[in-house]
């Protein structure tokens, strides 16, 4: 019987282990500023939706879902590689949810669920989007600031990034990073709004990444 029992303690556990990690730091938060506006020489690059995308992660006690959003639009202006402004529009009808299988009723409930009023609101607001504001260097890592606006919420946030051009190709990679949901008012049982959730909460912070392609235009 004890050996039952530790066996037991010894799987809740790992499980208890197996579901927390550490997040990605939360990228810098403040209030919405004026988008930057880029030099008459810049070289303009368009977003290739097909080959962009936003990978998300969102968190609560017992574990994680995950999955992606894709672009809608978007550009980005450069001069002599580095950044200067641009704009970039996420369709939020595109969501996906990838750790549950297409096939399983699961997967359809949380979509819908993402998309409804208690998260996203994408009838409401199909489109959310991140407006360049600035570049900077910190502690040798570009950070790329810029207005995100969800729903209809705009703040200021500043990630590190990094970039390359190869021909008439750039790309723009940014390191995993956290935003705190409830600062955009997503207010579906966040402890932020409600104090009598036990352990029914899920986590404000939702884990982004973002990929982006773009063709010289």
């Amino acid at each position: 019987m004890k050996t039952s029992f530790f066996k037991i303690m010894a799987l809740a556990a790992f499980v208890s282990l197996s579901s927390c990690k550490d997040n990605a730091k939360e990228a810098e938060t403040t209030e919405a500023e004026e988008a930057a506006v880029a030099k008459v020489e810049s070289v303009t690059y368009k977003a290739d939706i097909d080959q962009s995308t936003i990978k998300w992660e969102g968190f609560k006690p017992t574990g994680s879902h995950f999955g992606t959003l894709a672009l809608k639009d978007g550009s980005v202006s450069v001069n002599d590689g580095v950044v200067e402004s641009g704009k970039f529009v996420i369709d939020m009808t595109s969501i996906t949810v990838t750790d549950i299988p297409a096939e399983d009723e699961g997967n359809a409930d949380l979509k819908n669920h993402l998309s409804d009023g208690d998260f996203f609101d994408v009838k409401g607001f199909p489109t959310a989007s991140f407006e360049i504001t600035g570049v900077d260097t910190k502690e040798g890592k570009t950070m790329l600031s810029g207005n995100l606006t969800i729903k209809d919420v705009s703040n200021n946030i500043s990630i590190p990034v990094k970039t390359s051009v190869d021909g008439d190709t750039m790309t723009l990679r940014s390191e995993t990073f956290t935003i705190d949901r409830s600062k955009w008012n997503i207010k579906y049982k966040s402890k932020s709004f409600f104090d009598n959730l036990g352990d029914k909460f899920i986590n404000d912070e939702i884990e982004l990444t973002i990929n982006v392609v773009a063709n010289k235009a």
